[in-house]
């Protein structure tokens, strides 16, 4: 069984803890990162859990993933264009100082990256997984996330294909 990678600060957002939980692989979370942080409104996010309760029975259930409060929460307020999930995971990440965020909105990552923070998404998860030995394929589980009602755009799905040499 491959290993997980030494304890690093992971810090999550909602969408790609749903996303994993529609296709049965948020298991990766833990297995590649060990524990993972998630601050008090993806906490929130993922228990109102939406019209079918998506991920919220794993998310009580799963102590490996850590609620953790931001120390100051105006710093979330400055990211105003940003839901309030995206922009506590980057405040947290920052009163952190993580080594990395897993986020997959547009606007999100480009804050991120100003901010200098390390980020992936739910599909460079996958492609870890795949590089770790976790998961055999990424295409099916890419597939899966589209016919689950996760929107990825074609440019990106054949960049993640090509990066996983399943193009």
């Amino acid at each position: 069984m491959p290993e997980s990678e030494p304890q690093r600060t992971v810090i999550v957002n909602a969408t790609p803890i749903i996303s994993l939980v529609l296709i049965g692989q948020l298991e990766l979370l833990r297995l590649l990162y060990g524990k993972i942080l998630i601050p008090p409104a993806v906490q929130t996010e993922v228990l109102t859990g939406g019209v079918k309760n998506i991920g919220v029975v794993e998310l009580q259930k799963s102590n490996w993933i850590q609620f953790v409060p931001l120390q100051d929460p105006r710093r979330a307020d400055l990211l105003s264009d940003l839901d309030r999930g995206e922009a506590e995971v980057i405040a947290l990440a920052q009163e952190l100082n993580a080594d990395l965020i897993i986020i997959d909105e547009r606007l999100a990552r480009r804050h991120a990256k100003r901010l200098g923070l390390t980020l992936t998404g739910t599909l460079g998860v996958l492609l870890r997984a795949k590089e770790k030995g976790f998961v055999p394929a990424v295409k099916p589980l890419v597939y899966s996330l589209q016919q689950n009602g996760i929107w990825l755009g074609e440019a990106v799905v054949a960049e993640v294909l090509k990066l996983a040499g399943e193009d």
